[in-house]
């Protein structure tokens, strides 16, 4: 048996959980970790991120890029965690890792997921408000275009970054080609579910830095993930599409 555990939900009275938007997510439970099934497109995401991320704690840490668990000691948080496709390997890099999502469906998944690999995830049904204490890594991946409030969840975020870690965000930029592969196209041709974005909420670079800074952190990186049809998804210098931000703490958390 491992320590894998889920924790009953509890919803702040100021969270940026949209229900409608956790209801859709938590229909994609079943076959979430089926990488053909409704969640493909993040499994094509998902090792572009963890690249991403590796890169990140290596350099913020100065670690060693060999090592094979260099958040060993450190917690992560992730937010939106869906049923566990970063916080799996998060895991296995040494992290004790934390993850929320408001969909209970998917919280379930993901602790059976990982009590069956012998993984220990804390997994809790709830939104990032009703998390406490602070943590070396938080993210927040395609989360912050379903939220009720962009500003207040990315305080929530900060607040629970402690003294020297870091923030990984990821979204898809507000542009006509992201529009065009993200919804017209991918959601249009069922590569992903319909309904799942809406434009209105696409947030570009400099709007999500925007608010990082008024969060209290200061942008260190931005990157790019780009798709074509011989690469498929991949880190680019290139915005369009969807990109990566990772922010690093310029003032002392505040509670939220």
């Amino acid at each position: 048996m491992t320590n894998t555990s889920i924790v009953h939900p509890l919803r702040s009275p100021t969270s940026s959980v949209v229900d409608s938007e956790a209801a859709h997510f938590g229909a994609m439970a079943d076959d979430w970790w089926d990488p053909a099934g409704q969640s493909a497109m993040l499994h094509r995401l998902n090792p572009v991120r963890l690249a991403y991320i590796r890169d990140r704690v290596d350099q913020h840490w100065a670690m060693d890029e060999c090592t094979l668990r260099p958040l060993a000691g450190k917690r992560a948080l992730d937010v939106g965690c869906g049923a566990g496709l970063l916080c799996e390997p998060l895991a296995r890099m040494g992290a004790a890792v934390t993850g929320v999502d408001a969909a209970p469906e998917l919280v379930a998944v993901a602790a059976a997921h990982a009590d069956a690999r012998g993984l220990a995830i804390d997994y809790r049904p709830v939104g990032v408000e009703a998390v406490e204490g602070l943590f070396d890594l938080v993210m927040a991946m395609e989360v912050v275009e379903h939220v009720a409030d962009p500003g207040a969840f990315v305080a929530a975020l900060a607040a629970r970054v402690a003294p020297g870690g870091m923030l990984i965000l990821s979204t898809p930029n507000r542009t006509a080609l992201s529009k065009l592969l993200t919804i017209t196209l991918a959601e249009g041709f069922g590569r992903i579910p319909r309904g799942t974005h809406d434009y209105d909420k696409f947030l570009g670079p400099e709007a999500l830095g925007d608010i990082v800074r008024a969060a209290g952190m200061r942008v260190a990186d931005v990157e790019g993930i780009a798709f074509s049809p011989t690469r498929g998804l991949h880190r680019s210098e290139d915005l369009r599409l969807n990109y990566l931000m990772t922010a690093v703490r310029t003032v002392s958390p505040a509670s939220s």
